[in-house]
C-alpha cells in the first residue's frame, strides 16, 4: 500500500495543520474587523481557539508572519475579486474591463474597509515598497497592481491614448518613469507609463478618501463622485466612458 507521501494524497497531520491555518487565520480576521490591526495579536487569536500563546508558534514563528500571511490572503481574495470581474461577459472590450475591475476594486473596499486599510494604510516593506513595484517578482501587491495596469497596457496596444512630451517634464520625473517602464518590462513606454500612474494615482486616492471617510464632512454617497473619477480616467485613456449598468 502506497504512504500517503508517495501517493499525493494529505496525511491526516497535514489535513489537521491545514485546518488550524485556516482557523486561525479566520479569528485573526475576525479579529481585526471587530478591533482593528492593534487586536490582532497571537495571545488573542490563541485565546479564542483554546490554546496557548506559545502553542501558536508552531504555526506562525512571529507576529510579522502572521501579518504577512493574512496580507497575502487579503491580495489573493481582491485580484481574484477584480479578475472575476474583467472575466465578465459584459466587459467584452478593454474599456469595459477597466471600469468591471475599478467598480469591483471600489466594492471589495467598501466591503471589506477594515482589510482595504490593513493592506493601504500603512507603509509596505520591500518588495512592495509602493503599491506598484516591479513586475515579475511574484509579490502579492505586485499582481494587484497589474490587474489595473493590463488592462491600460490593453488599451494602449489596441489603439494608444494621448501622451505627454517627456521634454516637457523635469529630468528627474523621466528617469523614473524610464526606470518604471523598464520594471514592468516596457509593456508601457515612459511616456505611456506617465498616463497609467497619473491614473492610479487619480482612483487609488479616491478609493482611500472614501474608504477612510475623509470627505465625509461633504459626501454621504461617493457613488457619484466615483463614476466622475472613472469617467476622467476613461478621458485621460481616450477610451468612452459607460455609465454601471
Amino acid at each position: 500500500m502506497k504512504s500517503a507521501e508517495k501517493s499525493g494524497v494529505p496525511s491526516r497531520k497535514e489535513v489537521q495543520r491545514a485546518a488550524t491555518f485556516r482557523e486561525i487565520n479566520s479569528i485573526a480576521r475576525n479579529l481585526l474587523v471587530e478591533g482593528g490591526s492593534g487586536a490582532v495579536t497571537i495571545n488573542a487569536i490563541a485565546r479564542r481557539m483554546g490554546m496557548s500563546g506559545p502553542a501558536l508558534y508552531r504555526y506562525y514563528p512571529s507576529q510579522s508572519a502572521l501579518i504577512e500571511a493574512l496580507r497575502g490572503q487579503f491580495f489573493e481574495e481582491l485580484i481574484a475579486f477584480m479578475r472575476a470581474a474583467a472575466a465578465e461577459p459584459a466587459a467584452s472590450t478593454p474599456a469595459r474591463r477597466l471600469g468591471a475591475i475599478c467598480r469591483a476594486l471600489r466594492r471589495w473596499a467598501l466591503g471589506h474597509s477594515a482589510e482595504f486599510g490593513w493592506l493601504f494604510a500603512s507603509p509596505v516593506a520591500s518588495p512592495c515598497e509602493t503599491d506598484l513595484p516591479s513586475y515579475g517578482d511574484g509579490a502579492s501587491c505586485g499582481a494587484f497592481g497589474e490587474v489595473f495596469l493590463e488592462q491600460v497596457a490593453a488599451i494602449w496596444h489596441e489603439q494608444r491614448f494621448p501622451i505627454p512630451n517627456l521634454d516637457d517634464m523635469p529630468a528627474s520625473q523621466v528617469e523614473q518613469l524610464i526606470a518604471f517602464s523598464e520594471r514592468i518590462n516596457g509593456l508601457l513606454p515612459p511616456d505611456a507609463a506617465h498616463v497609467f500612474l497619473k491614473c492610479w494615482i487619480r482612483l487609488y486616492g479616491h478609493l482611500c478618501m472614501e474608504v477612510f471617510q475623509q470627505v465625509a464632512f461633504a459626501y454621504t454617497d461617493m457613488e457619484p463622485s466615483f463614476e466622475e473619477c472613472l469617467s476622467e480616467l476613461c478621458a485621460l485613456l481616450d477610451v468612452p466612458y459607460e455609465p454601471p449598468v
